[in-house]
């Protein structure tokens, strides 16, 4: 590769002439010992060339340009077949030099290589590189005859690289792949496509005209459905339209396959998703479609119809036969019982079918909870082998249930195949775990086999009584901020996670060393960091390291750093349409990462898209998915227009295939039409409806009212049902709620995830679990406090104080999730330092734990913090600081909140500060630096040979 670089840049590249004719003198003159000192000095010519060469994209085009044949392919050889995998990496970083070299290797490759050459060059440069370059525009630039092994091994990589570009891109590969496919030889009445150029064809089949498929020849098709790999072929095409998946069927069908035959079934792929002949079907045929229908999960669209199917199916399946017969030969379908259905089973037949069961995904709370209790009620023990058997039913098992079992068996629980699903049980289940290990005496070796998000359940107060911290204990798990705190204490952060534990205080006073040889580390887990955090690593970067500083720290610098004209003049070019139309579909589709865009924001990103794409009376299936989340943006008319477009909804009461297919927009159905709906629909679909955030109360009512003429009289209500009604549930009043059975914790946990509930629903809740469960507050458990969630907002002075110290430790991560009302977090904070000692005492990792109850902080405690916390009070806690007490603050206390905290400031908390304060805000907000710049030099600097751990 050296001599390929030398070469190279000999017969091409400027090289100072001085050093060249330097070197060809002591050549000449036999001086051998003298070669090795020039090409040295050639060499770090060269790679300085190279290295400048890589940050100015308009040059390095305008050399590749000049190249020859032969130097052209010696570059691009060097390039891809070179072992330094750190220059590949750089040049790939750089979005200017990556767009360079797919634009000339795409207009200058095919002038003076051979198609295969470059198409194995375009392969490499398009898979390490942005796909978004590849848009309709260019793709008009590839060469439209192509030598036939070419033309294929480019085909193939399109295919690879489908689900990485757009929907107008995959229109227009399939565009280009037609034009080389296309033969004029065929009439009218005969499809150009053949069993060959379907294969070729591959995903891109979806984009055929149906009046084209609909000619496709029976012999054609019958050769291409007889492929061993048609099946591999047909289970892609993830994006298929039902009438396109049915004209193929029948294509499929007069070629003379037995579409009943199980090996015809098999054969099919995703096509079985829209299965339409169902007259006269057997049972066992049934069963087979189902068996395949596993798989239409990864349809892009069209879940509606599918679920209309399999339900047909599952009616054919069970003819003549009971549910508790063929349970267990449903496949995944069995998701689509309803409730009443899988109250209806017995427990044998659950405990026969569970090794189906328990690998179906998709099922509902509700749905799991039956049948879990189902296969416990047969089992009548709850053992570590009964456990492992259920799979992913182990989130129906109750919380009393789990904190009942005997602590040996939990830990091998934890231990075993089922801890996959741990992370996925409710934080009262959790709870209840942890609770019952902690209490065995067993904990540190107990809870160091945790995985996942299930150990950010691990309270501070938990963690502190950990021993045998090793850095490979932390692999696999999830961390929260205040227990990453604990970590970092114990040994360097070198794994993963760790890193959002490092303070802005060790990061400013890394020895540059430490600091450039760790920040990969940082790089790969930036998700992990706060936007202080990575204010301060931008900082850090920016004083210590000469490098070209990464866009992902630009953004996180104050403002008076870059020309005020320059950000004025962008903003203008962007905001009054002088950025190019290509630039500007590229541009737009980075905001859909955007979760918090101001009204501003929206209105200039729908002018962009209706300049982009035209009018949304216009816009094609293809340009919707390309719009993606942004079509939220238009107005209610414009929706209308585009739901007509996409869904009919034909009938005015709601069915089960429209409320499937709406979604959120369900919410357009007016009270009277839900009024309307069929019982049967509303049983089958009130998991769905009850997701629908945007339903009013008088909708609400409406549905509730639904649930009472489905389900009979509230007290006759079972768990799984007041579950299942999701946000319906806030219609119900405080005497309806107190005639509900409320006496299991797992029901009020799902009750308590919704934030509406007024102060006299939720005491209602609260009083009614007290009841029902035969409790005091006093006798609360951990997992208790955690299930009741948003309703301990509801409690009283008197009652917070009865909460007993150990439950409350345990459970005080959680509780700093609510949001409660100032008197309640003043309650709380007492009961925090019960546990933690004086709120003036606490550090970082308290902060972090208790989250919104440093909202009950009062004045002195909160101006006696050092600034250096500032960063630590959660963004939550911020906004429930009274503003009264907020303009405590001093103005360097202000100025340390950081960016994340300081934007979660209220206009009414910003409305008591005075100038300097207001002043100290704009810098959090900018991310200005606050700290000293000798931070460096001071006595506590971290030295090489000293790790962060015990900076903290």
């Amino acid at each position: 590769a050296a001599n390929e670089l030398y070469i190279y840049f000999c017969s091409n590249v400027t090289i100072p002439l001085q050093i060249f004719k330097t070197g060809m003198r002591l050549l000449t003159g036999n001086a051998f010992y003298v070669y090795y000192t020039y090409f040295s000095i050639l060499q770090m010519s060269i790679k300085s060339y190279l290295k400048n060469l890589l940050y100015q994209p308009r040059q390095l085009l305008s050399e590749l340009q000049q190249l020859d044949q032969h130097q052209f392919q010696t570059a691009m050889k060097y390039l891809f077949n070179s072992k330094k995998e750190h220059l590949v990496k750089i040049i790939f970083q750089s979005p200017g030099v990556n767009r360079t070299l797919f634009l000339v290797t795409l207009h200058k490759c095919f002038l003076v290589l051979s198609a295969l050459d470059c198409v194995d060059i375009l392969s490499q440069v398009l898979c390490v590189s942005a796909v978004n370059y590849l848009q309709p525009d260019v793709i008009g630039s590839l060469p439209n005859l192509l030598l036939e092994d070419a033309f294929r091994n480019l085909s193939s990589l399109f295919k690879d690289l489908y689900d990485r570009t757009s929907a107008s891109t995959q229109r227009a590969l399939y565009g280009w792949m037609n034009i080389y496919l296309y033969k004029t030889e065929f009439n009218e009445s005969t499809s150009w496509v053949s069993a060959e150029s379907l294969w070729i064809l591959g995903r891109y089949m979806v984009h055929l005209p149906l009046e084209e498929i609909l000619k496709i020849s029976l012999n054609e098709i019958r050769l291409f459905i007889s492929y061993d790999n048609a099946t591999k072929q047909l289970d892609t095409v993830y994006d298929i339209t039902p009438e396109l998946a049915q004209a193929l069927l029948e294509r499929i069908n007069l070629s003379g396959f037995d579409m009943r035959n199980t090996s015809t079934i098999y054969r099919l792929g995703l096509l079985v998703c829209f299965y339409d002949d169902l007259e006269q079907m057997d049972a066992a045929v049934a069963r087979a479609l189902l068996h395949q229908m596993i798989k239409c999960n990864q349809l892009r669209g069209f879940q509606a119809e599918v679920h209309e199917l399999k339900s047909q199916l599952l009616n054919i399946a069970v003819q003549n036969q009971t549910l508790n017969d063929t349970l267990g030969s449903l496949s995944d379908a069995v998701v689509g019982l309803t409730s009443s259905q899988l109250e209806s089973l017995s427990p044998e037949a659950v405990h026969n079918a569970v090794a189906t069961l328990n690998q179906v995904s998709g099922w509902a709370k509700s749905q799991v909870m039956i049948l879990s209790s189902k296969y416990l009620s047969y089992e009548k023990v709850l053992s570590f082998y009964n456990v492992s058997q259920m799979g992913a039913l182990v989130t129906g098992i109750g919380t009393q249930s789990l904190h009942s079992m005997n602590p040996r068996e939990l830990a091998q629980i934890i231990r075993g195949t089922t801890s996959q699903y741990l992370s996925d049980l409710s934080p009262a289940q959790q709870q209840g775990i942890l609770r019952k290990i902690a209490a065995s005496g067993d904990f540190s070796s107990s809870v160091k086999d945790i995985q996942g998000a299930f150990f950010k359940e691990v309270s501070l107060s938990g963690l502190w009584n950990l021993t045998g911290y090793n850095s490979s204990m932390l692999k696999q798990k999830e961390l929260r901020s205040s227990q990453v705190k604990i970590a970092i204490a114990s040994f360097y952060p070198n794994t993963g996670q760790l890193v959002k534990g490092v303070t802005c205080q060790v990061i400013e006073s890394m020895d540059t060393n430490i600091f450039l040889n760790n920040f990969k580390l940082f790089e790969m887990n930036l998700y992990l960091l706060s936007p202080y955090q990575v204010n301060c690593l931008a900082w850090k970067f920016w004083e210590v390291s000469n490098a070209t500083i990464p866009p992902f720290l630009l953004l996180h610098f104050s403002n008076n750093l870059f020309s005020p004209k320059k950000t004025d003049d962008s903003n203008k070019s962007f905001l009054h349409g002088r950025m190019s139309l290509k630039a500007m579909a590229t541009a737009l589709h980075r905001f859909k990462l955007c979760q918090q865009l101001n009204h501003e924001q929206k209105t200039e990103i729908k002018y962009k898209l209706l300049q982009l794409y035209g009018s949304s009376n216009n816009w094609t299936a293809e340009t919707i998915l390309d719009v993606g989340p942004f079509i939220a943006l238009l107005s209610k008319e414009e929706l209308n227009v585009l739901t007509v477009k996409v869904y009919c909804l034909g009938t005015r009461a709601p069915s089960s295939s429209e409320i499937i297919k709406l979604g959120e927009a369900n919410v357009f159905w007016s009270v009277q039409e839900l009024k309307c709906m069929d019982p049967g629909t509303f049983d089958k679909n009130v998991e769905l409806l009850g997701a629908v955030s945007g339903f009013n109360s008088s909708q609400l009512t409406a549905l509730k009212e639904k649930a009472k003429q489905v389900w009979g009289l509230l007290p006759d209500w079972r768990s799984y049902q007041i579950i299942s009604l999701g946000r319906i549930a806030l219609a119900l009043t405080e005497q309806e709620i107190t005639e509900l059975d409320l006496h299991s914790i797992d029901t009020v946990a799902v009750l308590s995830q919704q934030t509406e509930w007024t102060l006299t629903q939720a005491r209602a809740i609260l009083q009614g679990f007290l009841d029902d469960s035969g409790q005091t507050i006093s006798t609360l458990k951990s997992f208790d406090l955690v299930g009741l969630g948003a309703v301990l907002c509801a409690l009283n002075s008197t009652e917070i104080t009865s909460i007993r110290t150990t439950e409350f430790s345990a459970a005080i991560a959680r509780i700093g999730l609510l949001f409660c009302t100032t008197p309640v977090l003043r309650h709380f904070k007492e009961m925090t330092e019960s546990v933690f000692g004086a709120a003036t005492s606490w550090n970082g990792s308290i902060l972090q734990e208790i989250g919104t109850i440093a909202g009950g902080l009062n004045e002195d405690e909160l101006k006696a913090f050092d600034k250096s916390l500032m960063p630590y009070f959660q963004p939550s806690a911020v906004r429930h600081i009274p503003p009264e007490i907020f303009q405590a603050l001093s103005p360097e206390q202000i100025a340390n909140l950081g960016p994340e905290n300081a934007a979660m400031v209220t206009g009414s908390q910003r409305e008591r500060l005075d100038a300097s304060q207001l002043q100290s805000l704009g810098l959090a907000l900018d991310g200005a630096r606050t700290s000293s710049t000798g931070t460096q030099s001071t006595a506590g600097s971290l030295q090489e040979g000293q790790t962060p751990a015990q900076m903290v």
